[in-house]
């Protein structure tokens, strides 16, 4: 079984049109390093996915929500569409292990980089559309992006949620700390502890120093809603 095919597996959906996933995974480094025609790295997937999320996640808020207003309906959907909130999702198929990059891109880490990764899940969003219609993409959404939100949120915007809790507890103030930082440049690891007032809620470890201080702030979170 190839990669891919094991990435259709994953996510419940076969293709007809098997290009059509190949090219969602296909990442611009990629495409360069091959000296193929631009068009033909993952962008113009991406841009159709963004469109096909856009109108599912929009739908999803109207229905779920039918008395809030149409600016906090803006307001959830960009966070819940958010770059961090995609990679984080992506994170969950482990999408980075199925990318198609130049050996540049995959040798500095470009597998965990959220930019890549979050483009790469609407690109497939844009494949399986084409391939298969607009139910399929929404079924792939509703089961990948829009299922168990609020832990999702609780992860990728932990350290927002944090802040707020804090204000609204007149706690002291949020620091992090870097405690340590691990391995060669392109496969770094690191260490953040995070500390309210004097007291320390424990560490946070990542590929770089923003998730790392996203995987503190979650861990104090669950702290914190233990001691209340």
């Amino acid at each position: 079984m190839s990669k891919l095919n094991e990435l259709e597996e994953k996510i419940g959906y076969r293709f007809h049109d098997f290009s059509l996933m190949k090219r969602a995974m296909m990442h611009s480094s990629y495409t360069n390093e091959k000296h193929m025609e631009k068009f033909k790295c993952n962008e113009r997937l991406e841009f159709l996915g963004d469109a096909v999320l856009e109108l599912v996640s929009s739908e999803f808020l109207f229905l779920e929500n039918p008395r809030v207003s149409e600016g906090e309906l803006t307001k959830t959907r960009a966070s819940m569409v958010c770059e961090p909130a995609l990679a984080f999702c992506a994170r969950e198929i482990q999408l980075g292990d199925y990318l198609l990059l130049g050996k540049g891109e995959d040798a500095t880490g470009g597998r965990l980089r959220e930019s890549i990764t979050s483009d790469a899940l609407e690109a497939l969003i844009g494949a399986i559309y084409l391939d298969g219609g607009f139910t399929n993409a929404k079924e792939f959404i509703n089961q990948y992006i829009l299922k168990d939100l609020e832990d999702k949120k609780l992860f990728y915007d932990s350290k927002t949620i944090l802040q707020e809790i804090v204000q609204a507890g007149e706690g002291g103030a949020i620091t992090y700390h870097l405690a340590k930082e691990e391995g060669p440049d392109h496969d770094k690891s690191f260490y953040i502890e995070l500390h309210i007032g004097d007291k320390s809620y424990g560490t946070g470890v990542g590929r770089t120093k923003k998730a790392a201080e996203q995987e503190a702030a979650y861990k104090a979170i669950l702290q914190l809603r233990k001691e209340s």
